[in-house]
């Protein structure tokens, strides 16, 4: 089997790059590794949108995968999922692309720049092909949001929990769902939550207790897909 692992930083899942067999490196961004009986392709993206969608794409473009995978570290809108939960995002899409009017937002569905059922968009929204594999199914289903700014303001967060009522922010999973669904590649995105979207305050973060979980976490869907 020949997976795809994306993410957008090293140190979120450098525990499991330590426990695979170094192969070969294909560019700077993109290095071939061995667990098991996969054959497992790393790329490394870089933070946001536009690097995820840019380098995703453009590795699918020359690789069909059996499943690409998207790892990395979310923020969490309420109690559920909690710190450090592993969840399995099946759905993502993108708030702030549209324009304002006044006081109001509208996206670009609401514009009719976009069909709603265009593809790759189902109900305005981007779902992941192979959330429902048995491997994933044991995993809480959650919906996010992919951001350009990460939300730290308590009026802008109640919005947003109005609107969309989501329950994890990224900043790379719709960009990935949309590269993925676009060139027919069965996708999966798995985030372990490291902060709860609030006014900004490191101190409240669990970035090591995130990433702990999510790359055990990882590790055992890898094995679980021999």
């Amino acid at each position: 089997m020949h997976v795809l692992l994306v993410a957008a930083t090293y140190f979120e899942i450098a525990p499991l790059i330590s426990s695979l067999q170094f192969v070969a490196e294909i560019h700077p961004r993109l290095k071939t590794y061995r667990s098991g009986q996969l054959q497992v392709d790393l790329l490394l993206t870089g933070v946001g949108i536009t690097a995820t969608g840019v380098w995703t794409a453009r590795t699918l473009a020359a690789t069909h995968y059996d499943l690409a995978i998207n790892a990395g570290v979310c923020g969490s809108f309420g109690d559920m999922p909690g710190m450090g939960e592993v969840v399995n995002v099946t759905s993502d899409f993108f708030p702030e692309l549209g324009a304002e009017d006044g006081e109001e937002f509208l996206t670009v569905h609401e514009l009719s720049l976009l069909g709603e059922n265009e593809a790759p968009f189902q109900r305005s929204r981007l779902f992941a092909s192979a959330a429902e594999w048995p491997q994933f199914k044991s995993l809480p289903q959650v919906n996010g949001i992919t951001v350009n700014k990460v939300h730290g303001n308590a009026a802008s967060i109640e919005a947003v929990r109005t609107r969309w009522n989501p329950h994890t922010e990224s900043m790379e999973g719709a960009a990935f769902f949309y590269a993925c669904l676009t060139a027919a590649q069965p996708c999966v995105q798995i985030r372990a939550v490291s902060n709860k979207v609030e006014r900004r305050n490191r101190e409240a973060w669990n970035m090591a207790l995130a990433i702990r979980h999510l790359n055990d976490t990882l590790t055992q869907l890898l094995q679980s897909l021999q």
